[in-house]
């Protein structure tokens, strides 16, 4: 089941900066499901509720860490937050399912706060319909000085050209 879909910096408007890399492209993947398909349901509410499995490639000369968001823009009262994670280091290039829900992972990241109020992974549990979850990692050239529990606008601020490349993995939930 792999397939993704990757964006060019320009996509990412107000992350671009100074350090963006030209041309740089990465590619995001999951062995859970396909980019546009349905994430299965161990990794939503209805199930075990734990991280799906994540590997990237194309990460650009010059990363120093990775950052990851994942949100639903479907949510009744807009964008929900289901992930925050930053400071993965430069070497690693996957996310293994089930990743702990600890503020400090042992290879250095940190987890924010999702919009549940807890720090780590918070599967999808849409209340109706079906919604979109977006999967966005970013090569950073630095390692970020926040704190775990920080939101996802605290990280995006801190993010904030230091981007050098990004890739996104949509996929979709429906509960029955």
């Amino acid at each position: 089941m792999k397939q993704s879909i990757s964006y060019g910096l320009a996509a990412m408007g107000w992350l671009a900066g100074p350090a963006m890399a030209q041309g740089a492209r990465m590619e995001l993947i999951s062995l859970a499901f396909e980019e546009g398909g349905s994430i299965p349901s161990v990794y939503t509410c209805d199930g075990k509720d734990i991280s799906p499995s994540l590997s990237w490639s194309e990460a650009p000369a010059g990363t120093k860490s990775f950052a990851l968001i994942v949100d639903d823009p479907d949510a009744p009262r807009g964008t929900w937050v289901h992930w925050v994670l930053w400071n993965l280091p430069a070497t690693a290039n996957e996310l293994h399912a089930g990743i702990p829900i600890v503020p400090r992972l042992s290879n250095g990241a940190l987890q924010g706060k999702n919009d549940s109020g807890e720090s780590g992974y918070s599967g999808p549990c849409p209340p109706a319909g079906t919604h979109r979850y977006f999967f966005k990692l970013y090569a950073l050239d630095a390692i970020l000085s926040l704190k775990s529990g920080a939101t996802k606008s605290q990280l995006e601020a801190a993010m904030k050209g230091h981007v050098l490349a990004h890739a996104t993995l949509m996929s979709v939930y429906h509960r029955v």
